[in-house]
């Protein structure tokens, strides 16, 4: 996700292509196999019905430290909102001329509904529908077969339930990739990473 030139012109399921193929555990994996992931998880995100949300919020000003938009925690259950990264999203949505993919305030709204979908795929029976949706097996004996976890996977989910459920012109990931970006820019401060 290095080159910003032709950011406006990469769709959502190649941002999430990008995604898995810079997860450790998909080095050397097939291009054609991680468009077939991306693409499903981001069909399987889009398809879910609303959630609610019962996490608490708390808002911190460290996200560009650590390169934190949100973050959700299950015990408690607790969506970290790092308002400092929401401020900078929101001036990036201006600056590319994304408004009409993210309205003002939307930034907001979307990472709490992908923090929702987050606690939603983590409890119940989303995870597996989710594996499921993937068709990726890791084990089959005789007509059983194993549904196998994919890394990153959750999180293209959680980006297109957050482009539906909030309206949204692109998926969150696009803008994630911006801030990215102007994160590691050189002669920005070298971020703080999280051990």
């Amino acid at each position: 996700m290095d080159d910003m030139d032709d950011i406006d012109d990469v769709d959502d399921v190649e941002w999430g292509v990008r995604l898995l193929a810079a997860t450790p555990t998909h080095e050397g994996r097939d291009h054609e196999l991680l468009r077939q992931w991306a693409r499903r998880a981001d069909e399987f995100g889009s398809g879910l019905a609303p959630v609610p949300s019962t996490a608490r919020v708390v808002e911190r000003n460290d996200g560009l430290e650590r390169m934190l938009l949100a973050r959700y925690t299950s015990r408690p259950p607790t969506v970290e909102l790092y308002t400092d990264t929401l401020a900078l999203a929101e001036e990036l949505a201006d600056a590319r001329g994304w408004r009409a993919w993210y309205p003002p305030g939307s930034v907001r709204a979307a990472a709490l509904a992908h923090e929702a979908a987050h606690a939603h795929l983590h409890h119940g029976p989303a995870k597996a529908a989710l594996k499921e949706a993937l068709g990726h097996t890791v084990l089959r004996l005789g007509r059983h077969r194993v549904a196998g976890h994919v890394a990153g996977a959750e999180e293209i989910a959680a980006h297109a339930y957050a482009r539906t459920v909030c309206g949204l012109g692109r998926s969150p990931l696009l803008l994630t990739a911006a801030l990215r970006a102007a994160l590691t820019r050189p002669g920005n401060p070298a971020p703080r990473r999280e051990n």
